[in-house]
């Protein structure tokens, strides 16, 4: 049930109360809202965007005067509701907002969507718009200015494939605009929580707790739950190789290790083109005649995986390369974005290649690209997931079927996006059963994509690209309300002789074991780079972390099932089972995998111990030696093999994790 705004006027001016907190604070010589127009200017490269603005004629908007359901400004109203609060420019040409929401000294905000740099966002600036995260993201390193250099594809901290404006402080509120245009979340002032809007018209939607697990329901409510994960995906490792046909008898030597093993993804399954970025995928989502050259008889190769209780796992995308067979077919039937001012279909450079964008915005377009693609060419053949890539493209100078403007419309691209996978899924019966998987995201996601992957993260151990920010990204995202988070296995992006170590291998082994879905991948440059196939050693361990993985099936299940009804993740941040603790607010290099476990995975290269904080009141038992530390922080001895992993001796699963030294010797 929404909550009620309370307005109480104050020292000439006026606050905004909910739950019996100050939300917005105004006075005519510190205002909370101002408003302006807008000059934009932004430039695309293969998914990077440099976006800047012009902004002119700002007014502060200082004196106002109360109205029924709100206050008026000169130039703008505010108005409120239950649970919310609306901002209107009487001017439709005044198309930027900025409002300044009430911050306490200390406050901790969160929130963004998925985050791959801060998980406690305070004193940073965060534009909300979907885009490549960039290789690097570090401007201080050769690696980000060489990719800037190379097409503004550097990235820094704040991208990220999926952002989405909603933020949560420790004062146990939330704040979410419900837009989809270009906005920015502000925190470097210690004393508001700024929002920018690019529009005339802002809806922000607010919520109050007395906890942030009460909280985080909430938010999980208002977008949508995921349905729990399905046995197989939890109850072993997807091993992902794309070495065409061979990569089924490449499968059995991941068998012979003794490996638990649920799925093969092939996502190379529609064919391959070589590119200067590595090895990529052709982008013709059928099986054609670069499937059948790649993987003869494969829809009899996938129903004899599945008589061994082994899934098939592909690959998709929303776009079509306008040399793929597909794209014919689309092109008759009117399903791609077009350009403005003509009727040619609008294309996108994907790097060496070119393709058509399927214009999600049209009804006929959407149930076309469910059925005719995910429908007959995956589900019907037996594929039972997929990676639903991409989404973060949509140009903003292209012209949609509905009319929308595309700078409304790229944010929401992701969801639409979404919607269409899991309509293939509900057309087949497959809802809670076949998955699928997407980096790209925004408001409203959450109700149709049942796991999140956090992208391509380079092959290595770096703060602002590496494996420790699949830890960030799986702890942000699940406070708006996603269950379920896991990474590429080993990691993505090799280049510029950046390339897999044998360590990083087997450390993200040891994270990827502690997540809902276990996943390898082979990354771009799958020949330049070490595979889990590649030496015995490495065979293993992944061997070895696979069989964990599934010993925690069990464990798994249950938080599964909680997350359906609570909206709770099952990777949550310290600070969501112990909100008493200002210390653990900033934690982003270990989490609790539900209540009862905690896992602290090596992260930093050639560490073979950590610092781990332990939390509460009572005793946690490590894993791997059986021992009790206190609450506390500690320097943990963390070797390959053995990373810092505790739980709470009282729990109902502590036979489980008890089991995990067998499991991983076995």
């Amino acid at each position: 049930m929404a909550q009620t705004v309370e307005f109480r006027a104050r020292d000439g001016g006026f606050e905004l109360l909910l739950g019996g907190r100050v939300v917005l604070r105004h006075a005519p010589d510190c205002p909370a809202l101002a408003i302006a127009r807008g000059t934009p200017d932004i430039e695309m490269v293969r998914g990077n965007f440099r976006i800047d603005d012009a902004p002119r004629d700002r007014r502060d908007l200082g004196e106002w005067s109360a109205t029924p359901t709100g206050v008026r400004f000169d130039g703008a109203r505010l108005d409120w509701s239950d649970g919310g609060l609306t901002v209107s420019c009487d001017d439709p040409a005044f198309d930027r907002i900025y409002i300044r929401f009430h911050a306490e000294p200390g406050e901790t905000v969160w929130g963004g969507g998925e985050q791959m740099s801060y998980l406690a966002l305070s004193g940073r600036r965060f534009p909300m718009w979907t885009s490549e995260p960039g290789v690097g993201r570090d401007k201080s390193t050769a690696l980000t200015r060489a990719m800037d250099e190379a097409g503004m594809a550097g990235g820094d901290y704040y991208h990220t494939n999926y952002p989405q404006p909603t933020f949560l402080t420790s004062r146990w509120i939330a704040v979410h605009l419900d837009a989809s245009c270009y906005s920015v979340l502000d925190f470097t002032d210690p004393v508001a929580h700024a929002v920018e809007v690019w529009s005339s018209m802002a809806r922000f939607e607010l919520f109050a707790a007395e906890g942030p697990k009460a909280l985080v329901g909430q938010l999980a409510g208002r977008f949508g739950r995921q349905p729990p994960l399905p046995d197989w995906a939890i109850g072993g490792a997807i091993v992902g190789l794309k070495s065409g046909a061979s990569s089924f008898d490449r499968l059995e030597r991941f068998v012979e290790a003794g490996a638990a093993i649920s799925g093969l993804w092939c996502e190379d399954w529609a064919g391959i083109r070589e590119t200067s970025f590595g090895r990529r995928l052709f982008w013709d989502w059928q099986l054609g005649a670069r499937s059948a050259a790649r993987y003869p008889d494969l829809e009899a190769r996938i129903e004899a995986l599945a008589r061994r209780g082994i899934r098939f796992l592909a690959y998709a995308n929303p776009y079509l390369s306008n040399d793929a067979e597909l794209y014919a077919e689309a092109l008759e039937g009117g399903h791609f974005c077009l350009q403005q001012g003509s009727d040619e279909v609008y294309l996108v450079d994907f790097g060496e290649f070119d393709c058509g964008v399927i214009d999600f915005t049209r009804a006929e377009t959407r149930d076309w690209f469910a059925e005719r693609v995910l429908g007959r060419e995956m589900l019907d053949r037996g594929i039972m997931g997929w990676m639903a890539d991409f989404g973060e493209y949509l140009p903003t100078d292209l012209r949609l079927a509905d009319g929308s403007d595309p700078m409304e419309a790229h944010n929401r691209w992701p969801v639409l996006w979404a919607e269409v996978n899991a309509r293939a899924l509900a057309s087949r019966g497959k809802t809670g059963d076949a998955v699928f998987f997407m980096r790209a995201g925004f408001s409203g996601v959450q109700a149709h994509c049942p796991l999140l992957w956090a992208g391509d993260q380079c092959v290595d151990f770096t703060r602002h690209d590496g494996i420790g920010t699949v830890i960030t990204a799986a702890l942000s995202s699940g406070l708006v309300g996603n269950a379920y988070s896991h990474s590429d296995c080993g990691g993505y992006t090799s280049l510029l002789g950046n390339v897999r170590t044998e360590e990083l291998l087997m450390r993200w082994c040891e994270l990827a074991a502690f997540a809902p879905v276990m996943r390898s991948h082979e990354g771009n440059r799958p020949d330049d780079n070490l595979q889990y196939d590649s030496t015995p050693e490495l065979l293993a361990c992944f061997a070895r972390w696979s069989r964990v993985h599934a010993a925690l099936a069990p464990y798994v299940r249950a938080l599964s099932d909680e997350a359906a009804q609570t909206g709770l993740p099952l990777q949550r941040p310290l600070f969501l089972e112990y909100p008493d603790d200002p210390a653990l607010f900033a934690v982003r290099d270990q989490y609790l995998y539900g209540s009862d476990l905690m896992v602290a995975p090596v992260v930093e290269e050639g560490a073979r111990a950590r610092q781990v904080v332990l939390p509460g009141d009572a005793p946690w038992r490590h894993v791997w030696s059986g021992r009790d530390f206190a609450p506390g922080t500690h320097t943990v001895a963390a070797p390959v093999g053995e990373p810092p992993v505790f739980y709470r001796p009282g729990s109902p699963h502590a036979a489980i994790f008890a089991g995990l030294p067998k499991a991983l010797a076995a």
